[in-house]
């Protein structure tokens, strides 16, 4: 009777600790659409005043939890989000660690600014109380995931998006068009969150048409959401310089509308849905999560004003130089990587080449937003890089980085493969 009662205390304690071993995933959103509307930002200077709105702006957490790792991914529908905000959110979480809570936008240019750009003035005119209520939505929505938290398998797939989605403004073709999609599966094999990271200017309706909106990324989340894909959570890529929709029209000139976005953003959907279908299943994947600080010199005259002016209060070293997280994530058979800007493809090409998963997945606009990431030889090197150039930290900014984040993975253990 002893040895009997024994054993079954021993499969009870096996069954809990392959319980707590589980792959978990928990996924929420708030909309923050503002009410009554704001201005929209599309870049540095003053923001252009809207009438009506397409969509709404949400922001929307993923969280991760596999052994003693909880991570969340966060992206909201902004141009861009500093770290400034993003720890004041961080504050608001008590059951992730503040280095594991990535925060990105998906670059929409149709949103309420969250720089603190000022104008032809010198005024800043950013509108602190939505940008706290902003905050405390995004909070509300990772610590909902991760309450929400359940066994869930995963399914990590790259491949080409075919079809007419995006190109670069300023080089057709020098663009990078590998999607890469995480779809989280519950025990009944429902798709409860889909992942996509692609590299695009959500710039279809642009700011000046004076409507607010998520632009082609709302599109796609409802797309992803009425095909069975859950709740959509899009984190942007290397598409800077000058990586935008493909809306132009057979005449050659954009097609601004609604239904462009529409087009586009379900376009987006259906490619990385069909590759999550195609991808395998990751049972138990190991998640780990790792982050390092990189600091930037300020050489750009317009940068050190917007930081320096800014009333979000930017915080530089004595040396005027900034600093932020840079994270990299291991799950199953990929890596994540974050840049804190808009680096352009040929950065990102580079990266994911010396990144170490057999799916490299890189968030661009995360942690931080500090402008365009060009390499030295790119800086100031063309005509049509003259804006990019302005709107960079300086010239060695790109070599910085990409010289720190490989060291970075270079420190890091590989990825391990599935777990089942």
């Amino acid at each position: 009777m002893f040895k009997k009662i024994t054993l079954a205390l021993c499969l009870i304690c096996l069954l809990f600790s392959f319980s707590n071993a589980d792959f978990k995933a928990g996924v929420s959103y708030r909309i923050v659409t503002p009410d009554p509307l704001l201005p929209v930002s599309g870049g540095i200077g003053p923001s252009h005043p809207t009438t009506m709105k397409k969509g709404e702006l949400t922001v929307r957490a993923l969280v991760l939890e596999n052994e003693e790792t909880r991570v969340a991914i966060v992206s909201g529908d902004f141009l861009g989000f500093p770290a400034v905000l993003g720890n004041k959110v961080r504050t608001k979480i008590k059951d992730i660690p503040p280095e594991n809570i990535l925060i990105g936008v998906t670059h929409t240019h149709s949103a309420p600014d969250c720089y603190g750009f000022p104008n032809e003035k010198g005024e800043v005119l950013v509108n602190f109380d939505y940008l706290d209520m902003v905050c405390t939505k995004m909070a509300e929505a990772i610590n909902e995931a991760a309450n929400s938290l359940q066994r869930v398998f995963v399914k990590i797939g790259t491949d080409k998006a075919e079809g007419k989605i995006a190109y670069n403004y300023y080089a057709d073709r020098l663009y990078d068009p590998r999607c890469h999609v995480m779809q989280f599966v519950d025990v009944n094999q429902q798709a409860i969150a889909t992942l996509v990271n692609y590299a695009i200017h959500p710039e279809v309706l642009g700011a000046d048409q004076g409507i607010l909106s998520p632009d082609l990324i709302g599109p796609l989340y409802d797309r992803i959401a009425a095909n069975g894909g859950g709740i959509g959570v899009f984190m942007n890529s290397a598409q800077g310089g000058m990586v935008t929709a493909d809306c132009r029209g057979s005449d050659g000139k954009d097609i601004q509308t609604w239904e462009e976005c529409i087009r586009i953003g379900a376009l987006l959907a259906d490619e990385a849905l069909r590759i999550a279908q195609n991808a395998a299943v990751q049972e138990n994947p190991k998640l780990s999560c790792f982050s390092t600080t990189i600091t930037f010199p300020i050489e750009s005259p317009i940068m050190r004003q917007i930081l320096q002016v800014s009333s979000l209060q930017y915080q530089l070293d004595d040396n005027g130089n900034i600093s932020t997280q840079v994270n990299m994530i291991n799950l199953g058979n990929a890596q994540i990587l974050t840049i804190p800007g808009e680096a352009l493809p040929n950065i990102g090409y580079y990266l994911k080449r010396k990144m170490k998963g057999e799916h490299n997945f890189l968030f661009g606009l995360t942690n931080d937003a500090f402008g365009y990431m060009l390499t030295k030889v790119d800086f100031d090197s063309f005509d049509r890089y003259r804006y990019i150039t302005r709107t960079s930290l300086g010239e060695m900014t790109g070599e910085i980085f990409i010289e720190e984040a490989l060291q970075f993975i270079d420190r890091l253990p590989l990825p391990k493969k599935n777990e089942k």
